[in-house]
């Protein structure tokens, strides 16, 4: 039984069953067949195996010029070019993990990974694979020798420290030196017929002392961006990968399927990465510059950037919740209003990249320009509509734009979040495409309050739940497609907590067997929606379809495992997401127990509208199943969190109209 719940809507007459049945139907088809037309990377690849690696540590993109480093450019020009993430299961990569990573095609070192990395250990050198001879070159003339025997052969060509000093300056001149000595033993950089080489560097830094990295006031510590990653097979062309899915960027797990794949070899047992791939790019070195140094400066700007624009969100709630200021007309009007458009600096901020902030000679500046300018514009929008009239007009039309541009941006391929706040970053390596739990939480809270704004003046249970099924069935399809959301978690809770909306909005009174029946349609749903993604090729697959090679391959439980021990470990591991965990279970009890708590307020939006309990039921409902299915759970509770309390004040009867109600 629901706590504090209003009166229960009479029956409908219409058959439980009947509607579940609809319900699963509709959201569950209407997902699935988003695969069908999920496109595939370009599949077409060079012919010409690997058969040159020059690996390094610590080198960016902006260290490679024509007057600096010559030969790096040299290489450059006629290669693909890649921004390179190297995170690894320690706080910095180094390479000594890289050089590893190069061999077994996971992340850090085997002996010393935790075992929620999922790393094998011991570790598989997977070059034995190859169908030719490999050879570690220390000088020039092993180069030579190693190429002429039709060996593959890997070159330590040096590493560059973090010290943007002379130092620097030398081990750049010294580095240009070494690829230039590597080159001319292959034949000469500007040979017609120069063997197929990677360029990669494998890690952050190369500390003397590896254990230096984990000391948060180093220098090494502070040694963390995007790599430098060339392939001579695809001159003029930027690199792309089936593990981002984005033009420019790569990651070094990347790195040994190519190697693999160029041999037709295939690896032992299952490997992270998806071979490198060439992309047209109007210049990929520049764009491969841009991704890096977005990449550096967004953690840094986005605080002062999306903070200054919620600040004044944050005093209108303040206002809204202070009996003394909500009682004030104008200045609850004025509260109203800062708290709707607090939200809309989200979308903004993962649209943020289409102006090149990164670029400006003062970035916070310019991405906080960049982040006013578009939340004024849809401030306006919100504000001036001719739903403004209605005192959750605004509310609902500033929440579904909030969802419909999450989605969007999503739907139309990721191609903004990357250089943008609340993206998903490419340093930090966890996606590169998709929407993120954090987006995801954002998505379900935002619709969910515009239906509950949208019901307040739709009152049939007919049109409810049609809204309902329609709402969720676009945000299932966005979230759980392949070409789209990619998102395994998201559809476990998306399809059951809409259905529950429906079930509780018909007026059919909620049974467990239709939770249920709900839970096991969103599970149905996502394992359909990933086979379907399996049956693609291996190069097109998302995290959905590489979760059916992990169930073929008997990983299921240490999945599970793995994913539910990121979970805890990150509702305890980092005390500002234990607070809001705390916070987001007491928001949670009073937004079902209004009555007990004596919120007023909230049990008189419920006498007006009652359906609004029931929207708050699948909102609270929908927070704790979305912590308990992804992996970042303590993230997406914080956004729903977010997003729900800065929207319910503006939607409450001020205290004005309450003491009217009573007189």
């Amino acid at each position: 039984m629901l706590p504090s719940a209003p009166p229960a809507v009479p029956h409908t007459g219409r058959r439980p069953a009947a509607l579940l049945v609809s319900l699963l139907g509709a959201l569950g088809l209407l997902a699935a067949l988003a695969v069908v037309a999920a496109p595939g990377a370009r599949a077409d690849g060079p012919t010409e195996p690997v058969r040159l690696v020059l690996a390094t540590a610590g080198l960016h993109w902006e260290d490679i010029s024509p007057e600096g480093t010559p030969n790096l450019q040299c290489l450059a020009d006629r290669s693909g070019a890649g921004a390179m993430n190297t995170t690894s299961t320690s706080v910095i990569s180094t390479k000594r993990q890289g050089m590893e990573t190069l061999r077994t095609g996971y992340r850090g070192l085997a002996a010393e990974a935790p075992r929620t990395a999922g790393v094998p250990n011991p570790a598989t050198d997977q070059w034995e694979q190859l169908p030719v001879p490999t050879l570690e070159a220390g000088d020039p003339s092993e180069v030579a020798d190693g190429l002429t025997s039709d060996a593959i052969v890997l070159v330590d060509i040096g590493s560059v420290p973090g010290h943007h000093d002379e130092r620097r300056a030398k081990a750049l001149s010294r580095l240009d030196a070494t690829v230039g000595e590597v080159l001319d033993a292959a034949g000469g950089c500007d040979a017609a017929r120069l063997p197929r080489t990677l360029l990669v560097s494998v890690a952050a830094t190369d500390p003397e002392n590896p254990e230096d990295v984990e000391q948060p006031g180093s220098m090494a510590s502070r040694t963390v961006g995007l790599q430098v990653a060339t392939d001579s097979a695809y001159p003029g062309e930027a690199l792309t990968s089936g593990a981002t899915k984005q033009t420019g960027v790569v990651v070094l797990t990347d790195v040994l399927p190519t190697i693999l794949t160029s041999y037709g070899a295939t690896a032992d047992g299952l490997i992270p990465g998806q071979p490198f791939r060439g992309t047209d790019a109007f210049d990929p070195e520049q764009l491969a510059l841009d991704r890096s140094e977005a990449a550096r400066l967004v953690d840094g700007a986005t605080v002062p950037a999306l903070g200054s624009w919620f600040v004044p969100g944050a005093i209108g709630i303040a206002i809204l919740l202070i009996p003394p200021l909500a009682r004030r007309p104008r200045l609850a009007a004025v509260g109203r209003a800062l708290a709707t458009i607090a939200p809309l600096a989200l979308p903004v901020g993962l649209f943020a990249s289409l102006v090149p902030w990164w670029r400006a000679d003062s970035p916070d500046l310019a991405l906080t320009g960049v982040i006013w300018a578009g939340s004024a514009l849809l401030s306006v929008l919100v504000l001036a509509g001719p739903w403004r009239r209605h005192r959750a007009g605004p509310v609902g039309v500033s929440a579904a734009l909030v969802a419909v541009l999450l989605l969007g941006e999503s739907a139309t391929g990721s191609r903004f979040q990357l250089s943008s706040p609340l993206g998903a970053q490419p340093i930090s390596g966890g996606r590169f495409y998709g929407l993120s739990n954090h987006l995801f939480g954002m998505v379900l809270a935002a619709t969910l309050i515009a239906l509950l704004c949208l019901f307040t003046v739709v009152r049939t249970r007919r049109a409810r739940v049609l809204w309902t099924v329609g709402g969720g069935a676009v945000v299932a399809v966005v979230c759980v497609s392949p070409s789209m959301g990619a998102d395994f978690g998201s559809m476990l809770t998306t399809l059951p907590i809409f259905g529950l909306l429906a079930v509780l909005v018909s007026g059919i009174r909620l049974r467990p067997w239709h939770v249920l029946a709900l839970g096991a349609g969103g599970a149905a749903a996502v394992l359909g929606v990933s086979f379907l993604d399996w049956l693609r090729p291996p190069e097109d697959r998302t995290h959905l379809g590489r979760f059916i090679d992990e169930l073929l391959g008997g990983e299921l439980v240490s999945v599970v495992v793995r994913k539910l021990a990121q979970n805890i470990g990150m509702t305890f591991g980092y005390p500002v997401l234990t607070v809001i965990i705390l916070l987001a279970l007491a928001a949670s009890v009073a937004l079902l127990m209004p009555g007990r708590l004596r919120w007023r307020r909230l049990e008189a939006l419920d006498a007006e509208h009652p359906v609004a309990y029931r929207v708050r039921v699948a909102l609270v409902a929908g927070t704790w199943a979305g912590y308990a299915v992804n992996d970042t759970g303590p993230v997406l509770v914080a956004a729903m969190v977010g997003v729900s309390l800065a929207y319910l004040p503006a939607v409450l009867p001020a205290p004005t109209d309450l003491a009217r109600s009573r007189g």
